[in-house]
């Protein structure tokens, strides 16, 4: 069997993957599967700028500290749009609308492209006093807004390329977005030394034993590297690669959705139903994203090895959640094409089997966790207070690993069903009125033990209220497919 047939077993597109019929768990694995190795090659994507930026200066590493989060809240703010477009896509599909998923695609392409300006223009002005604001150094400052200055410029092809993945995911191909974000990210890796040294003290060139080669492009170039600029070059550039790759494969149809360029004229009363859509689950995602920073505040009144845990925790559980967050894509795209096929049933047998499999799943591996937390956090760090105080975080977090999935996966059907509303108002909930007043609260009473408290008890309440919630089964008539304006 060679290497394409054995990828082929593993990785199945839209072709082979019947998502209104038969059973669930079969479709719904090779759905998520790819979701989830697209978010770890994400997560390479980072680790790539981070680790070559450490071998660079620490201030370099600082400064894309101070930039991460900013990038972030750029990326969620316009993510609604993404969202919208692949329920939409997917609701058309499941009715076997083809030429409005089309439209629906073209229409979120084209808005998106105007948002990401906007939102890349705001940024590249104001991206200098929010990076002083957060409290930068003299030194990180303008590090940290070169860096940012570049990304905000690039942020179109950046957003582009996740509205690819969005709208291809409504298709329900999530394997073509896997394969291009390889490519991507091997490029990014790549090219990100050679921007950031040039030919003069490239750690690589010494990694390789090619000292003297190195010296000789440093004479036949001049190029001693971009620094910290260089990162942003080679993040945009990779990205606005993958991104053209993206759109060719829309406009030409050979996979997933079609875009048709004569449909991407704005539609403003279109672009109402997108953000009715879409505005909720921006919302939704910028609201986890200001969470961990609001929690930062309460996390700063204690000393410093219980904030380097914290991070640490928070990145242990991006990790494990990934799963999680994959099959709630994938329940998204279930919902979405069974609500437009009038299959409410099939529906939320995807949803209910979604969070069956992940409360099972993650909780053994919050019992594997609870096992070993102290050799978990020893990974990121050797400081035996850090170790001890996020191993405490580890055991009060483990046990309800299980109930993320619950939510994640209820959430995602409610997104699928168009009721984004509801899926941001679970998030809000769980994060805005529990997570963060309980942590503030017990924090006073019980020191930094406080805030971990607050992690299960909010993980629990956001499964009961999204179980709660689903089984009212108002998402049944969460069916958001519109005519088509017939001038096009």
């Amino acid at each position: 069997m060679s290497l394409l047939d054995r990828l082929g077993s593993v990785f199945k597109g839209p072709e082979e993957l019947n998502l209104t019929g038969g059973g669930i768990g079969r479709p719904l694995f090779y759905l998520s599967l790819p979701i989830v190795i697209t978010n770890l090659l994400q997560t390479a994507y980072n680790l790539a700028d981070t680790f070559w930026l450490g071998q660079y200066s620490t201030e370099a590493l600082a400064a894309i500290s101070f930039g991460f989060p900013m990038v972030f809240l750029l990326i969620s703010l316009g993510m609604g749009i993404s969202i919208a477009g692949s329920v939409l896509v997917a609701q058309h599909i499941g009715a076997g609308e083809e030429a409005e998923a089309e439209y629906a695609a073209s229409q979120t392409v084209s808005f998106a492209a105007i948002g990401s300006i906007i939102l890349g223009s705001i940024g590249f002005v104001a991206v200098g006093p929010f990076i002083d604001f957060l409290g930068a150094s003299p030194d990180v400052l303008p590090l940290a807004t070169n860096y940012m200055q570049v990304i905000a410029a690039g942020l179109p092809f950046m957003f582009g390329f996740f509205v690819f993945i969005a709208l291809m995911r409504g298709y329900g191909d999530t394997v073509t977005p896997m394969l291009v974000m390889f490519g991507s990210v091997v490029l990014n890796i790549a090219i990100d030394p050679f921007l950031i040294f040039g030919f003069q003290g490239n750690p690589l060139f010494s990694m390789l034993g090619l000292d003297g080669l190195e010296a000789t492009l440093l004479a036949l170039t001049g190029y001693t590297g971009s620094g910290i600029t260089g990162a942003a070059i080679a993040t945009i550039f990779s990205r606005a690669l993958a991104f053209a790759v993206g759109i060719a494969i829309m406009i030409q149809g050979v996979r997933g959705v079609r875009i048709r360029p004569s449909q991407m004229r704005p539609n403003f009363q279109y672009l109402r139903k997108l953000f009715e859509i879409g505005g909720p689950a921006s919302v939704e995602v910028t609201g986890r994203a200001l969470s961990v920073n609001l929690l930062l505040l309460v996390v700063g009144l204690f000393p410093t090895p219980v904030v380097a845990a914290f991070g640490i925790g928070t990145r242990v559980f991006s990790v494990i959640f990934l799963p999680a967050i994959a099959v709630a894509r994938g329940v998204e795209t279930m919902t979405g094409q069974n609500i437009g096929a009038q299959k409410p049933e099939r529906a939320g047998m995807a949803a209910d089997f979604a969070a069956k499999w992940t409360l099972i799943i993650l909780s053994v591996v919050g019992a594997l966790t609870l096992l070993f937390p102290r050799p978990i956090i020893a990974i990121f760090t050797n400081d035996p207070e850090v170790i001890k105080v996020g191993a405490d975080f580890l055991r009060f977090v483990a046990p309800t690993f299980g109930f993320i999935g619950v939510m994640r996966a209820y959430s995602g059907s409610f997104r699928g069903a168009g009721k984004t509303l509801v899926a941001a108002a679970i998030s809000v909930i769980m994060l805005g009125l529990i997570r963060i007043p309980v942590a503030y609260v017990a924090s006073q009473s019980y020191g930094y033990a406080g805030i971990w408290l607050a992690f299960p008890i909010s993980n629990v309440a956001g499964a009961l209220i999204a179980y709660t919630w689903y089984r009212r089964e108002t998402w049944r008539t969460g069916s958001v497919r519109g005519p088509t304006p017939a001038d096009d």
